[in-house]
């Protein structure tokens, strides 16, 4: 029985009721019990299960495969649909291009003898308006003889005064004057510099065309100060080496000037 059990627990035995009435049979026979009519009935109704398990298969097996060939035989009708479709799109838009170039071919034929009429017309137009020119010419010498001497005269005239009015108006406008930004860094010999006294020697320096601005002391390191200053100079009458001249005149108070940064305005 142990080994039955163990066959009962797996679960691919679906026929475990049976194979334990056969075995109840088997036993009740051995101990004087005949009851083999049932064991038999038993067996022959679990090979009928059996057989007719297959055929159920088959059955399904036999509709999924009209299923799928349904489906094809859908799909290959709606195929033929799109082809058909796409042939009549195909044939519409031959028939639109041979209309188009049967349209081109008779507007061309229709402007080619206009163009000719009207290249015809405009050679036979020129000469015409060349002889009346001609004939013109010929009318004005008959009326004045010296009358282009003085218009040319006249002309002249008129020329002179317009580039002399053009040349008093070019000399009213101002002309543009080049300037540059200057930041110089003025250099004290010491810590114990009157940086204030530094200053106004260096604003006391005045020249044409040159414009102080604002200033500042930036620490340089040992408690020494230098002076950072700003001014504006015009390029033709100020440049950097006359400014360095005239601040190192002050010997008592500056030790060095450097142009810290140069900008044009």
């Amino acid at each position: 029985m142990s080994g039955l059990q163990g066959l009962a627990q797996e679960n691919i035995w679906f026929d475990k009721s049976r194979y334990d009435e056969a075995e109840r049979c088997f036993y009740e026979g051995r101990n004087g019990v005949p009851q083999t009519s049932q064991v038999k009935t038993s067996l022959q109704g679990s090979k009928g299960h059996t057989r007719s398990q297959k055929p159920r298969e088959r059955k399904t097996s036999q509709n999924a495969k009209s299923e799928d060939q349904s489906e094809l035989v859908s799909r290959f009708k709606s195929l033929e649909l799109d082809n058909k479709n796409l042939h009549k799109v195909v044939d519409d838009l031959r028939a639109t291009l041979s209309k188009l170039e049967s349209r081109m071919a008779t507007l061309e034929k229709g402007q080619s003898p206009a163009s000719k009429s009207v290249t015809v017309t405009k050679v036979v137009a020129a000469p015409i308006q060349k002889v009346e020119k001609h004939n013109g010419a010929d009318d004005d010498d008959d009326i004045d003889l010296f009358g282009s001497d003085e218009e040319d005269e006249e002309a002249e005239r008129i020329k002179a005064e317009r580039v002399k009015e053009y040349s008093q108006r070019k000399a009213k406008k101002p002309a543009l004057i080049a300037k540059s930004s200057i930041l110089l860094d003025v250099k004290p010999w010491d810590d114990e510099t009157d940086m204030s006294k530094l200053e106004g020697c260096v604003r006391s320096i005045q020249m044409d065309g040159l414009l102080w601005g604002a200033s500042k002391l930036v620490p340089v390191g040992y408690g020494i100060k230098k002076l950072q200053i700003n001014c504006v100079v015009e390029d033709d009458k100020v440049g950097t080496d006359i400014l360095e001249e005239e601040i190192t005149k002050y010997e008592d108070y500056v030790q060095s000037v450097d142009i810290a940064a140069f900008n044009k305005i």
